[in-house]
């Protein structure tokens, strides 16, 4: 997990989330020079704040380390009715990493 790729995905998640590194800083309570540092690939992310990152902007924690299924999912079915390849992609993401956490813990499907 290379410090450069988190820090890229940890941007990415609070612009989608629509707030600042100020407000993330604020609403996380990670020091603002911190999250500039971890954006920048200059400092890793321990694993408490990458916690804290994912439960304030909603990015399941796997996709912001790099560790979930998104690396895995290269397209999704052809959408029909209005439906968003995006958004289509990124719900068979989230069951995809729900499903390899429920293998994970040893929970049956």
């Amino acid at each position: 997990m290379s410090a450069i790729n988190v820090g890229g995905r940890v941007k990415v998640a609070y612009e989608a989330a629509g707030l600042t590194q100020r407000e993330l800083s604020d609403l996380t309570e990670i020091s603002q020079p911190t999250l500039s540092r971890i954006v920048v690939g200059d400092r890793v992310a321990k694993a408490n704040e990458l916690v804290d990152i994912a439960r304030v902007t909603g990015i399941p924690l796997s996709q912001l380390t790099g560790s979930g299924a998104a690396s895995r999912v290269f397209c999704a079915a052809r959408a029909t009715n209005g439906a968003q390849m995006t958004q289509m992609r990124d719900k068979l993401i989230e069951f995809a990493d729900l499903n390899s956490y429920l293998d994970a813990q040893a929970i049956p499907a």
